[in-house]
Order: structure tokens, then sequence, then C-alpha cells
């Protein structure tokens, strides 16, 4: 039971008991007393300046169900927006993790309001004027939950761990003018609309996989790919981290491997790799935000760059030259040769002692060159290689027939919702993510006049993303057995960030509702109109995106402004498709 008398006991899925109207304008009688005896009069001035403007002010440009994705409830509450002023204060909780959180808030704002926005910390912050981020150790919002009452006071965002707070400043984020993007003070009424948001997410898995083998992309075009998963509440990166074309991670061991198997891409493209310190950089820098790097060594096939940089490793032991083709399913690595299996010892132990996720991605498909049995074996072995490294698999559903080793999770990229052999692995315990290849997969083209992508999953325009449920998705598989959702960019034909970024917007936040959201908002019609709305957030960020025509932009068509690299603001020169 909260303080306020709402109680939160019902799993996210349910319906919960309303909040209570009264939180939304007032705290109760005894806090309020509380409140207002330790503040000054100065405060007491300001925050009587504030309400009277506000009773003045135009309402707020941004409604409280604006918010991607969707929250579990709303309550909006008209006569109580917030001002933000050059004297407002950020309060979090004593702890260092709720202090992160409000810093970030502090940095996201700044630049654009050019207010100081001061970060405290207090035993039991409150709004009192300002912004309070609040660890309330609330068991019923669970690990990634919140709360978030906005009224002419202040802000008030609590949760019962620092993920929670995160996300309920990703949504204060976005109630806040387009502007707020801006990195130089520009002139705006900071306002947010009042009222209170309840929001839990729908599935602890959300996110997406970048293919960095095909076409490589350095530390900083990661760390902005981090960076828009952060903004609509996703918290997985899958980094797709091998294949033919390139090996993109130094391994000690085997130091031939990112040298040599990392020097080309697709068409002959400038290869590259991460060193130990970049990788950790990148790892550090989605923690921070609250996503988990899940690294993919792709295996038994997809391997023709380490086989160009260790012939031993090859069936016939002779190294192959560098592939920048686009085919699939020709290579492996030797299936029969204890080699092979120290080569997979060495990496895989290398990776997880620099990466603090508890998943290790092991791949598996399209190894059409092994024989079945052959690879059923394989997988077994790898299988135990990871969990003896104190990890839990996760591979392409291909790895299905191999023997079960608990826990395990399928990531099912098929096309059609009938996959028996799928089901049968989960009646065998194994645990799904959802990554349909018609419905998820961002390299697809969203029309056939789409500059860059495939198309042989399909075309998959925003609707197409949007409109399915993971729940029951596929046949034979029960609700409970998937744990979320991710969506793919192979990029094979995806060259640079800001065909990256292109070919995210507007799909990605699509995918990333399904995630969060509880079905009962599933609304295409509603989706559309407040996806639409954050186009120009997307422009004033300079982020690349596609005009999809099934939305109803709120503004021309016109130039987007190039991405900025996260590490400087400063603008690259775009090279947006078509």
């Amino acid at each position: 039971m909260h303080p306020s008398g709402v109680p939160l006991s019902a799993p996210p899925s349910s319906t919960p008991e309303p909040l209570d109207p009264s939180r939304a304008t007032a705290a109760a009688p005894a806090d309020d007393a509380a409140l207002i005896v330790g503040r000054t009069a100065g405060e007491l001035a300001r925050a009587a300046e504030q309400a009277a403007a506000a009773l003045l002010a135009p309402p707020a440009p941004i409604r409280l169900g604006d918010v991607v994705p969707a929250p579990e409830r709303v309550e909006p509450d008209a006569t109580a927006d917030y001002l933000l002023t050059a004297d407002t204060v950020i309060r979090a909780s004593a702890d260092p993790a709720a202090l992160a959180v409000a810093d970030e808030l502090a940095a996201l704002l700044r630049p654009a309001t050019g207010y100081p926005l001061p970060v405290t910390d207090a035993a039991t912050p409150a709004p009192a004027g300002g912004i309070a981020l609040a660890l309330t150790g609330e068991a019923a919002l669970g690990a990634e939950g919140y709360r978030l009452d906005i009224t002419t006071d202040g802000v008030r965002v609590t949760a019962g761990t620092a993920a929670g707070l995160w996300y309920g400043v990703q949504t204060l984020r976005q109630l806040l003018p387009a502007a707020v993007e801006n990195t130089t003070a520009v002139d705006e009424r900071w306002v947010l609309p009042g009222g209170s948001i309840l929001d839990r997410p729908r599935y602890p898995h959300r996110g997406a996989m970048l293919d960095v083998a095909r076409h490589f992309f350095g530390v900083t075009d990661v760390l902005r790919v981090i960076d828009h998963l952060a903004r609509y509440k996703l918290n997985r990166l899958h980094l797709h981290l091998t294949d033919d074309q390139g090996w993109r991670i130094a391994i000690d061991s085997w130091p031939r491997l990112a040298t040599v198997g990392g020097a080309g891409a697709v068409g002959d493209a400038p290869g590259g790799y991460y060193s130990r310190a970049d990788y950790q950089r990148i790892v550090a820098y989605a923690a921070d935000r609250h996503v988990t790097v899940i690294p993919e060594i792709d295996l038994p096939g997809h391997t023709h760059a380490a086989l160009t940089a260790y012939g031993e490793l090859s069936p016939d032991r002779v190294a192959p030259p560098p592939y920048t083709g686009t085919d699939v399913g020709f290579s492996y690595v030797d299936p029969t040769s204890q080699r092979t299996y120290d080569f997979v010892a060495d990496v895989l132990g290398e990776i997880a002692a620099l990466t603090p996720g508890r998943w290790l991605h092991i791949g598996g498909d399209e190894a059409f060159k092994v024989p079945a049995e052959v690879y059923a074996t394989f997988v077994e072995r790898v299988q135990h290689i990871v969990t003896g490294l104190g990890r839990e698999v996760v591979g392409w559903h291909q790895i299905a027939p191999a023997a079960h080793t608990h826990p395990r999770i399928l990531q099912w990229w098929g096309t059609t919702g009938d996959d028996p052999v799928t089901a049968e692995a989960v009646r065998r315990e194994d645990r799904l993510v959802l990554s349909p290849a018609n419905h998820a997969y961002l390299d697809m083209k969203y029309a056939p006049d789409t500059p860059i992508g495939h198309d042989w999953a399909g075309l998959i325009d925003v609707r197409r993303a949007y409109d399915w449920d993971p729940a029951n998705h596929l046949v034979g598989v029960p609700a409970e057995a998937v744990l979320g959702v991710e969506a793919p960019l192979w990029t094979e034909y995806v060259t640079t960030l800001a065909e990256v970024e292109f070919m995210m917007f507007p799909r990605l936040p699509a995918i990333a509702e399904l995630g969060w959201s509880p079905r009962s908002t599933h609304d295409w019609e509603a989706f559309r109109v407040r996806l639409a709305g954050h186009g120009p957030r997307w422009a004033t960020a300079g982020i690349a995106y596609h005009r999809a025509p099934e939305l109803p932009w709120p503004t021309s068509a016109g130039p987007v402004p190039a991405p900025r690299d996260p590490s400087t603001g400063h603008a690259p020169p775009a090279n947006l498709p078509g």
C-alpha cells in the first residue's frame, strides 16, 4: 500500500486501482505542514508567484498522455501545470545511483534552458518548488517502474530503484517542449503538464541489436545509438560483434582476430575493431543509462573473418581470403577440433570478463554446412562453456534442437507464427525474446522506394512494426514464456550513423511501446498521433528519420539536421539516404 492509499500490488499486466486525484494537486495535510515549515520565506514567495503565473498562462503545449511508450496509467490535471524556472533546484535521495540520475537530468535540461539547475541530496527529497527524485523502496513499482506527480508546486518522481527514476526522467523529458533538445539556450516557456503517471514495463527485455560486423561503427556512433534506446526506455543493446565480413572486438589471446579479421567490411568499406578500452567505454556508458550490453560471438557459422585470421580453425586448415560480399551460410569453424573449443573458451572468457551483464549471445544461425547432429553437439559444448563462466546463454532460435541448458534464451526471428521446434524448446523451459523479421527487423525497407535496406522479409512500415502482440505471436507458446522484444538492425546496406537513424526512426519507438506498455493501451490511431508529435523533437536533436506517410507529422517536410557526436555535441556532415 502506497502512503497515498493507492494499492500497487497488481502486476503490470493487470488494471491497477485509479490514482488518487488528490495527489495531483496536494500532499497529505501532515506532509504539507512539514513542507511549509522546512521552507524559507523566499521559497514560499517564489512558489506563490509560480502558482499565480500558471493561472494566467496558456496550458502546457504537451499533454500528459503524449508519452512514448504509453504509460500504464495517466491522470491529467489541467490546473496543475508546473513552470520550470531559473530558480529550480533538483533534489534527489542521498544515494549515489539516485544522484547520478539527477545529474543526468540536469545535464539534459541545462543546455536548452540556460538554467543552473543545481543538484542536491536529501534524506526525503521533496519538490519544494523544484524537482524531486526519490527512492522509496516501493516494491510494487518493481525493478523499473516509477510514479511521476506534477503540480504547480513542483515535480516528484518516485521509484524503488535508480532505473525507475531514470525512466521517470525520460518521461519528464518528453513532457517538456521539443526545444529542450537544443544544445544552446533558447527562449521558451518550460512548462510541464499537470497530473500523475503510474508506469511499469510489460516485459523485462526491451532491446535493439546493432550489427557492427558487416559495416563497422565507431564508439561515438554506438554511444549515440545507446542514447536512442534510453530515450524510449529500451534496456538491452545486443551488439553483433562478429561475422563473415569482420571481427570487431580485440581478443588478447587471439590477436589476429581483430587486426586481420577486423580489417574489412562489406563492399571493401573501411574496417575497424574495438579495443578492450573501447568496449569497456561502451559498456559503462550503457550502464549509466540503465542499458545492458549483450555481446554476440556468432558460432559456428558466420565465422569467415575468424578463419581468415586463423586458418587452423577451418575444417581444411586453410585461411581463406577476406570476404566482403553479403551471402550467408557458407562458413563455419571446425566443430570436430579441440582447437576450436579452445578458441571458443578463450574468446568467451575474455568477453565475459569485460561484460558485467549476465548474458552471452552465441549466435547459432545459418550454419547450413554443418550436419544437424554435429551442430547440436557443438552448441551443447559451447553452452557449457558459457554456463561455466557464470553467464546465461542466448542464441538465435536455430539452437532450439540442442539439449537445453537452464536458463537459456532463444531469440526468435522467424516470419510465420507456427514454429513447432521452438514451441517444443519452450516446453523444455527455454524462454523467448521475439524479433520477428517481418515486424521487427529495422533493416527492412519501409516501402518499395526506400533507398536502402532489404525486403526479403517484406516491407515494414510503422504500422506493421507496431501492430502485433508478442504475447500470442507464436502458436503453442504461452505468454509467460516471452521475456520481451528486440529490434535487430543488420548493416549489409546501412553504412553511416545517419542511415542507422533513418532506419530506426520512427520504427524503434513502435517496438519500444510493444515492450513497455500494457496491451490495454495498444491503439494504432492514438499511437500514430503521439509518435508524429516526436518529429520536431528528433529534428531538434539532429536525429535523421524517415517521414513515414502514415503518420500525421506536425511540420512540413524539410532537411533533417545532421546527428551530433555524443562526446562533442558537434554535427558532422549528414549522409542521408535518398
